[in-house]
């Protein structure tokens, strides 16, 4: 597995900890943030999260997946969740058949219901399957907080209102499991859609993009997703990928976190 960043230098302080874990003492490399220094540090002792630790659940997430317990789609949600509040406005641009989508929702919730969730798919039938898993999912209240548009993500900026401040933009690449596999995510609209979630992304926010690399095109399109992260500047964005080196075909999952 490999966890690569692009250089970085800003207001922020990104430690690459050894985060103490339960299997047979493992450490696994993570990021945190420290708004208080300017210097990158490495630290060699581990640190034991709490319950309210902003690594709390992450690292077992990690963990895991190095073991193959674990989906990159899991360690995805688990990363989600340090970043997205109660109330914000997130973006779920590929609504698939609905996880990620419902993921969402239930991170933005709040008592009030003041979150708010823009989801969209090119195929209709994902629409209603993701309508259809909404429904059942979610009580009436929720529910009224996800929009569905059948649409591409290459139109995001005209699905969310001007002036929405977004906390995340999710992309699921490739095609629509149980579908037709003839139907796959495009490299050209890929880009539009990234240049647009960069965009609508507020600062601390994260576009978050898993690419599966295994069918036709995938490769192609990871170059893409690749190519636009590593342009990106050092002074407004951190970039880093995960991914297996051992198993080619693996998704890969690239997070791009606005300073």
């Amino acid at each position: 597995m490999m966890l690569r960043c692009y250089p970085v230098s800003s207001m922020f302080k990104f430690n690459y900890k050894h985060v103490g874990l339960c299997y047979n003492r493992l450490s696994v490399p993570f990021i945190s943030s420290n708004h208080y220094n300017h210097n990158i540090g490495f630290h060699s002792q581990p640190i034991n999260p709490t319950d309210d630790s902003p690594l709390s659940g992450l690292e077992c997430a990690m963990t895991d997946y190095l073991f193959g317990k674990r989906k990159a789609t899991e360690v995805a949600h688990s990363i989600w969740k340090h970043v997205v509040k109660k109330g914000d406005a997130v973006v779920d641009a590929t609504c698939g058949n609905g996880y990620d989508t419902l993921a969402m929702a239930n991170m933005v919730a709040d008592e009030s219901c003041n979150g708010h969730l823009y989801s969209m798919d090119i195929q209709e039938s994902a629409i209603q399957n993701t309508a259809c898993l909404l429904d059942k999912s979610l009580d009436p209240h929720k529910r009224e907080m996800v929009e569905l548009f059948a649409t591409c993500h290459s139109k995001m900026e005209e699905v969310v209102p001007r002036g929405v401040t977004v906390r995340l933009v999710a992309f699921n690449l490739g095609y629509l499991p149980g579908s037709d596999k003839i139907v796959i995510t495009k490299s050209e609209t890929t880009l539009l859609g990234m240049e647009a979630a960069s965009r609508i992304l507020a600062s601390g926010g994260l576009i978050s993009m898993l690419v599966y690399v295994g069918h036709p095109g995938g490769m192609e399109e990871y170059e893409v997703v690749e190519g636009f992260a590593s342009g990106l500047s050092v002074n407004e964005w951190i970039c880093c990928k995960l991914q297996m080196m051992n198993r080619p075909l693996a998704p890969i999952l690239v997070l791009l976190c606005k300073r």
